[in-house]
């Protein structure tokens, strides 16, 4: 088992250095090529609008199919992204391929792996490891993402260095977002069977394997988590590093920097969110932990320098991610060791809907109402999430509280 755990490690790194690397340059990268603000929007709503759809299937078809079957199938889907930056097709092409690829340009890995990887390692460690186990993960994918945030200054370093055009040193970068994904892919192939669910049942959405009362709960949970996801989507970190380039005329290097941090900070909140909710619990970490980081981040359209923007919005980094190994944790304590995957994947599947919605809808807020509009109905968003979270599941607790 401890071999598993490394392998779903190592993957989940990999493919969060791609997505902390696109999250950084995608929206820079498209405007540069002509895109407009909605486009971008667009763009990214079509990718995480396949990863609703593949997150949809992993839940219902996952445990059938195969888990190490599925996580190959979407690395293979995954790499084609790359492709198409790197051939930047007409827009309707490349919204069709970012929607097959399931692009992620939120910058922190959302994927139908991810959802999946939720499922298998509960299993495999026991209910009191399961939070750290968790927050240990999470910590290795935002390692990945500050590695690849900082991969956003090769294109501009390329270019000067081998003497290349702007858009081919992007080109090449892409190339090898593609290739990185392909070797997740092999990775998985690595994996034991006893990452497999044994006479698994081919679900669908009226006929998953869930507890009367495990269905209530996973609805209430996942409204949420949909309220939560549509902020969210008004700012995925491709938009975030749009805003700072348009606003402040930050260049590659900087934002690759910027988000670096933001990522070694996500990565040391995990362990933190795992020693606080052993001392307060699942639910009051999650709370006391996001709601201030949301009040930071809606004050950063106001702020008048760079660098204060900059300040509030790493305050609000330290604290923003606390609540996802806590959140994971919270979901598979409330269901059987049977359910978690349907489970987890229903409410990624809620989140990626939604984070396509406010994507979408953050580049027409951008182009056609304020271009700050975004942070400001995003935090919004996030503010009411908090507040109804708790007053839903605060006396809800997980078996090891009770």
């Amino acid at each position: 088992m401890p071999r598993d755990l490394l392998l779903i490690n190592a993957a989940a790194f990999l493919r969060s250095v791609c997505v902390g690397l696109s999250g950084v340059v995608v929206g820079v990268y498209l405007f540069r090529r002509g895109l407009s603000s909605l486009d971008i929007g667009l763009t990214i709503g079509a990718g995480l609008a396949g990863a609703a759809l593949a997150t949809l299937i992993v839940s219902l078809r996952a445990d059938r199919l195969g888990r190490r079957s599925t996580l190959l199938y979407i690395s293979l889907l995954s790499s084609i992204a790359g492709i198409a930056l790197a051939m930047t097709p007409p827009l309707p092409l490349l919204l069709l391929l970012a929607f097959v690829a399931m692009f992620n340009g939120m910058g922190t890995d959302r994927s139908p792996a991810f959802a999946l990887e939720q499922a298998i390692i509960p299993g495999l460690i026991s209910d009191d490891r399961r939070t750290w186990t968790l927050a240990w993960y999470n910590v290795v994918l935002d390692i990945g993402g500050a590695l690849g945030a900082l991969g956003a200054g090769l294109p501009p370093i390329l270019a000067k260095w081998q003497g290349l055009a702007l858009a081919r040193s992007y080109q090449i970068v892409f190339i090898g977002y593609a290739g990185v994904t392909l070797l997740t892919g092999l990775l998985y192939l690595l994996l034991s069977p006893v990452v497999e669910v044994a006479n698994a049942p081919a679900l669908d959405l009226h006929q998953a394997h869930v507890s009367p009362a495990g269905k209530t709960v996973l609805t209430r949970i996942a409204t949420l988590f949909s309220l939560d996801a549509f902020g969210g989507g008004l700012l995925a970190d491709a938009l975030l590093a749009y805003w700072f380039y348009r606003r402040f005329g930050a260049s590659e290097g900087s934002l690759g920097l910027l988000f670096f941090f933001i990522r070694v900070l996500n990565a040391t909140s995990h362990l933190g969110a795992a020693w606080l909710a052993r001392r307060i619990g699942l639910i009051n970490t999650m709370f006391f932990t996001h709601l201030p980081s949301s009040l930071f981040l809606i004050a950063v359209p106001f702020a008048p320098s760079f660098k204060i923007a900059v300040v509030l919005l790493l305050c609000r980094e330290a604290l923003v991610e606390m609540d996802v190994p806590t959140r994971q944790s919270y979901v598979a304590a409330l269901v059987s060791v049977s359910e978690r995957t349907f489970a987890s994947g229903i409410t990624n599947l809620a989140r990626n809907v939604f984070w396509a919605a406010g994507s979408a809808v953050a580049g027409f807020f951008m182009q056609s109402i304020a271009f700050s509009a975004p942070l400001v109905v995003g935090s919004g968003c996030k503010i009411s999430y908090d507040l109804l979270l708790y007053r839903s599941f605060r006396n809800l607790r997980p078996p090891e509280e009770r």
